[in-house]
């Protein structure tokens, strides 16, 4: 399994215009057969920052994501509406532990 948080902080006048994009992004990601999970979520107290939580079959199948038209037209409809650089964490799966992601 490869787990990845990835942490986006957006200008707050696009807040709006991220969550429709980033909706958009796991709607289609969650359909890819690679893909086990695709969250999105929203900081309460700072609601300009997002973690979306991506977790992946294998490396493959995180390249083959990154290849996808949903995942291109995120990545170039966001990139302005970004206050700084998105950046991604990989983690791996300590507990529990579930059949098949090995």
């Amino acid at each position: 399994m490869l787990i990845i948080h990835v942490f986006v902080h957006v200008r707050p006048e696009f807040i709006e215009g991220f969550k429709e994009a980033v909706r958009d992004n796991a709607q289609n990601s969650i359909n890819e057969t690679g893909v086990a999970r695709f969250d999105v979520l929203q900081q309460e107290d700072d609601p300009t920052r997002f973690v979306l939580v991506e977790i992946y079959h294998s490396q493959e199948d995180w390249a083959k994501h990154k290849e996808t038209a949903h995942y291109l037209r995120w990545r170039d409809t966001v990139e302005y509406m970004m206050a700084e650089p998105r950046k991604g964490v990989r983690y791996q799966q300590v507990f529990p532990n579930v059949p098949g992601w090995e």
